[in-house]
């Protein structure tokens, strides 16, 4: 991947997917070439926070929303200390950021860490695709001596498939570090990071729980070493079929019927922990308008989602589990898959969304407070 000066907007780019189909654009960002595989997300706001989520690790990200920049980039809202994203796909870029809090354009943003996107194409006809054909590997290539199509498509089809990928350990924490509790602190949480975003241990300091945000590779013995009162597993990239360390830690902790709780990544780990086998969905939810169902209160939420893959469990039985009896706690209305799974007979429980999402919606913040009950129960 390269980078370039300023005035990128001139600059020919090409996006191609690996079925062949091409769109030409104009340069965004940095100028050369990228791969990754190429999903959309339906957000209309919250980008920058999109970017930063270590979960689009090694994919290239197809904006719906026509608009995008609008209101410039700033050092509050990123959720981790880099732009993961591979790749970055938009119709109409903003030509002037508006906002208090703006310190600089998306565009310089993109540049200044080298990521390569494309502008001026045709974002719906992509996203049709995309939900027709499925997730795919795509390459953007930018610059006034592009190669062919036939070497770019070559190259695509020479990239890494998503479907095997073991990323949490490249994007997860090196050392473990403290989220001290706002206010008086009544926990203490361990949390396993697998691409963990930063308002995650937030939204569990403004309950008073401190949090000690441990790396990937942390086994069972760091873990319990915190001397935790619940233990959490976080949303991260890749395939879950690969996670078979987290599993084992997982598995652990639920032998010794700690409090549990996961997101995302988490849902998928937990998933596995049970049993249960996870599978790649055709083109994945992103954005932050899918509606899922807590069949706990029959509570229907709209949710911040990022993931490709899914956790197969059947949704209208009780399951019997090595760690009790298990169900699906909550589903997708638009194609029941599985978003959510609940242990009866101990605390432990997990979704498949972003109750955290900062850029909104927040109709799922309770799970936090869902989790301060387990180990409220736990204590008592």
């Amino acid at each position: 991947m390269t980078t370039s000066t300023r005035g990128t907007a001139k600059i020919p780019a090409v996006l191609v997917l690996e079925d062949g189909r091409t769109f030409r654009g104009r340069a965004y960002g940095a100028v050369g070439e990228t791969f990754g595989e190429a999903v959309f997300s339906t957000g209309m706001t919250g980008y920058q926070e999109t970017l930063t989520d270590p979960s689009y690790h090694r994919q290239v990200v197809v904006m719906t929303a026509p608009h995008i920049g609008n209101t410039g980039v700033n050092d509050e809202d990123p959720e981790s200390a880099r732009i993961w994203v591979a790749g970055y796909v938009v119709r109409d870029p903003a030509r002037i950021p508006s906002n208090w809090r703006s310190v600089r354009s998306l565009d310089d943003e993109l540049r200044a860490q080298g990521v390569v996107g494309i502008s001026g194409i045709d974002t719906r006809a992509l996203t049709r695709h995309l939900r027709e054909r499925g997730a795919m590997r795509v390459g953007i290539f930018s610059g006034n001596a592009l190669p062919d199509e036939g070497t770019m498509l070559a190259e695509v089809r020479q990239a890494p498939e998503m479907k095997g990928a073991d990323l949490s350990a490249q994007v997860a924490t090196e050392e473990t570090y403290v989220v001290p509790a706002i206010g008086t602190k009544k926990f203490t949480v361990a949390a396993v990071d697998l691409g963990i975003k930063g308002m995650t241990p937030h939204r569990m300091a403004e309950r008073g729980i401190e949090v000690h945000v441990l790396p990937a590779s942390a086994t069972a013995e760091d873990v319990y070493a915190v001397n935790p009162d619940g233990v959490f597993f976080s949303n991260g990239p890749g395939d879950p079929a690969t996670a078979d360390h987290a599993v084992s830690v997982m598995q652990a902790v639920l032998a010794r019927r700690t409090p549990l709780f996961g997101i995302c990544f988490g849902n998928q780990i937990l998933g596995r922990a049970l049993g249960f086998g996870t599978y790649k969905l055709k083109y994945g939810h992103r954005g932050i308008n899918q509606p899922v169902q807590d069949r706990t209160t029959g509570k229907v939420e709209i949710t911040a989602h990022n993931h490709g893959f899914a956790v197969d469990a059947p949704l209208d039985t009780v399951s019997d589990t090595p760690y009790g009896r298990a169900e699906v706690s909550h589903v997708c209305l638009n194609d029941n898959v599985v978003e959510g799974l609940q242990l009866l007979d101990q605390p432990a429980f997990s979704v498949q969304y972003h109750p955290e999402a900062a850029a909104g919606p927040h109709d799922a913040a309770y799970l936090f407070d869902r989790f301060v009950s387990l180990m409220e129960g736990q204590r008592a």
